[in-house]
């Protein structure tokens, strides 16, 4: 039988996914596999149950993305996921250059399309993303700051700090007294 992708908005940790295939599950919707961003499902899906699958979607906060420049914003999103996983596997390629080969374009296309949708740069998607996994590890409280500094590819404690202070106004030592509660969720960045 044939599939066709179809492309959601949001999702963003592994959780995501499950909550997508539950939601699909639910409605008696068969579907392949399902990736952060994406879901495999069957060409003949009948009009009511795609649109019972689309208000469950909505429901649990994610979003249908129907045009191919919003799909190509949610693949900018996720490659910037990934590369901040990678950071902290030692493998240090430029942001740029990881964007630009994964999706196959140039990247000066890819940032002034995400710019102008998203009213942010990648970078700053980027150092946002970067901000609440400094944010995570502070709280999961088993690493140093310099060991959190080098995890994420900073150059100096001073580095992460700064940039830490800029976007939180709080030190990374005062944010880990204060903790979780000041965490934001990946998908609300």
């Amino acid at each position: 039988m044939k599939e066709h992708k179809l492309h959601i908005k949001n999702m963003v940790c592994q959780r995501c996914i499950s909550v997508v295939e539950s939601i699909a599950d639910d409605i008696g919707i068969k579907h392949g596999e399902v990736r952060l961003g994406e879901i495999d499902l069957q060409s003949d899906i009948p009009e009511k149950k795609m649109k019972a699958f689309e208000a469950g979607l909505t429901k649990s906060g994610f979003e249908i993305i129907n045009n191919r420049a919003n799909v190509l914003i949610d693949k900018i999103k996720k490659q910037v996921l990934n590369y901040c996983s990678e950071l902290e596997k030692e493998k240090r390629v430029n942001l740029s250059d990881h964007i630009s080969e994964a999706l196959d374009y140039d990247y000066s296309y890819l940032s002034n399309l995400f710019s102008s949708a998203e009213g942010t740069t990648i970078e700053q998607y980027f150092i946002l993303q970067r901000i609440e996994r400094a944010k995570e590890l502070l709280v999961y409280d088993q690493l140093s700051l310099s060991e959190i500094a080098d995890r994420l590819g900073y150059s100096s404690v001073h580095h992460l700090s700064a940039q830490f202070k800029k976007i939180t106004g709080l030190t990374p030592s005062y944010f880990k007294k204060v903790g979780a509660s000041r965490r934001t969720a990946l998908d609300k960045l």
